[in-house]
């Protein structure tokens, strides 16, 4: 599709729906476990959480583990009580002056057929190296209380969107990321950090490792048509374009559900594996605002919200990041997104047209502080034993509480329950805990 052509359908498809909201106002949640902080100085190796993922265990479901990346730092996987079970490094610099490994975002998959063995992955998009690297989770050592992933990348993997390794260092590289299955095959979506490109590839096995080959790609536009009549790009450092990070696979419905996060909420449909024509279902408030560009200041970006036409959403404030997906029955549930600039997440209907039905915050409770500039969150409507037995959502928390406040700005994952949010909505969002099975999604 042209970018001409593109553009025509985005102004097309601006859409407000109508449909009566649960909340106006953002509903106030409290997390119920927290992991440990982590610290973005060299005593912390340079650690900044970001994104994470569950693997439910199929023999105990309260066994069940969360994986987050920490971007430099790597890898920690945690228990439902938010305690450390395993750190996994990212990897270092291949040669003097290239760039070292760093874990952006990360996903699951549930039975890939590796080595003539079912094997449940966890997926991550390595920023640093533009690799998306495998981990094996152990079912056993889980168990056992041992360290359950293990690398299974295989050595050759290429990179996802570098054409050559001096290519790699410029960093236009892996960013988010989303897995799913159909039927025997598995795919990962795969963004391009300060670029609007979306990349489809599928999982192969490589002599017992996992590799991948591509699949399709799909151009996200750069500048758009607003009402008026004139066009809009949104503010970026000059060369770069707005990215998409927050990502989520609608397995059921072969819907991607993408925020590239200074423009909207896309909904793309996903067809015999390819990219269908993209969906804006909502837009950022500062969607269309004027900008200038100022190198020597703070926010380089100023907007110039005197003359803001209007033409922006009611629901996201820029940046808008993470995506998950919440599964009931025939396919109703919910898609999530994260409203970084204002410390919300926006909730909107997985069927129709994807009506908005209003905003919650996780606030500080008595033990736990609040979610602030939320990157990567995750959902799960199964129970997860029986701290979380009606589902659980997993947040990133940009600006944790630190443990020792001379280290500085701390990062960490927040986890609350699912029927704890539902609730906290006037009209009660659902609970479904039976009618979708994660590790039977596709």
């Amino acid at each position: 599709m042209s970018a001409s052509a593109l553009m025509a359908l985005v102004t097309t498809f601006i859409v407000v729906t109508g449909a009566p909201a649960h909340s106006q106002v953002p509903v106030p949640v409290i997390a119920d476990v927290e992991t440990p902080a982590v610290f973005g100085d060299e005593a912390g190796d340079n650690a900044d959480a970001d994104d994470p993922a569950v693997w439910v265990d199929p023999q105990d479901s309260g066994r069940s583990i969360v994986i987050g990346t920490l971007k430099e730092a790597g890898l920690d996987v945690y228990g439902l009580n938010g305690k450390r079970l395993q750190h996994l490094a990212a990897p270092e610099a291949p040669r003097e002056g290239a760039s070292a490994g760093r874990f952006n975002n990360v996903d699951v998959i549930y039975g890939f057929e590796l080595g003539g063995k079912k094997t449940d992955l966890a997926l991550v998009s390595d920023r640093g190296r533009d690799r998306i690297r495998a981990f094996a989770i152990d079912p056993a050592a889980v168990a056992a209380g041992r360290p359950p992933l293990k690398d299974v990348t295989a050595p050759n993997v290429t990179p996802v969107f570098a054409s050559s390794e001096s290519e790699v260092d410029e960093q236009r590289t892996s960013y988010g990321l989303a897995a799913f299955s159909d039927d025997d095959d598995a795919y990962v979506v795969v963004s391009q950090r300060n670029e609007s490109r979306l990349r489809l590839l599928e999982l192969k096995d490589r002599g017992g490792k996992v590799g991948y080959q591509r699949e399709d790609t799909l151009r996200l536009p750069g500048t758009f048509g607003l009402p008026n009549g004139a066009s809009w790009t949104p503010c970026a450092d000059p060369g770069e374009f707005p990215q998409v990070e927050g990502m989520a696979v609608d397995t059921e419905e072969g819907v991607l559900y993408a925020a590239q996060e200074a423009v909207g909420l896309w909904r793309i449909e996903l067809d015999d594996e390819e990219f269908e024509s993209p969906r804006l279902i909502d837009r950022v408030r500062e969607y269309g605002t004027p900008w200038t560009y100022d190198e020597n200041a703070d926010e380089e970006c100023v907007l110039d919200t005197d003359n803001d036409p209007g033409f922006g959403g009611e629901h996201l404030s820029a940046d808008a990041e993470g995506v998950t997906i919440y599964h009931a029955e025939d396919g109703t549930g919910y898609v999530l997104a994260s409203s970084q600039g204002d410390n919300t997440f926006a909730v909107y209907a997985r069927e129709g047209d994807n009506a908005h039905l209003g905003n919650f915050a996780i606030k500080d409770g008595p033990a736990i502080d609040g979610v602030q500039h939320s990157d990567g969150s995750t959902v799960v409507n199964v129970p997860l034993g029986d701290a979380f037995p009606k589902g659980l959502l997993i947040t990133h928390d940009g600006e944790a509480t630190p443990a020792d406040p001379d280290r500085g700005d701390s990062t960490n994952f927040k986890f609350t329950r699912w029927d704890a949010v539902a609730g906290a909505f006037p009209r009660p969002l659902v609970v479904d805990t039976d009618s979708f099975d994660p590790r039977r999604a596709d």
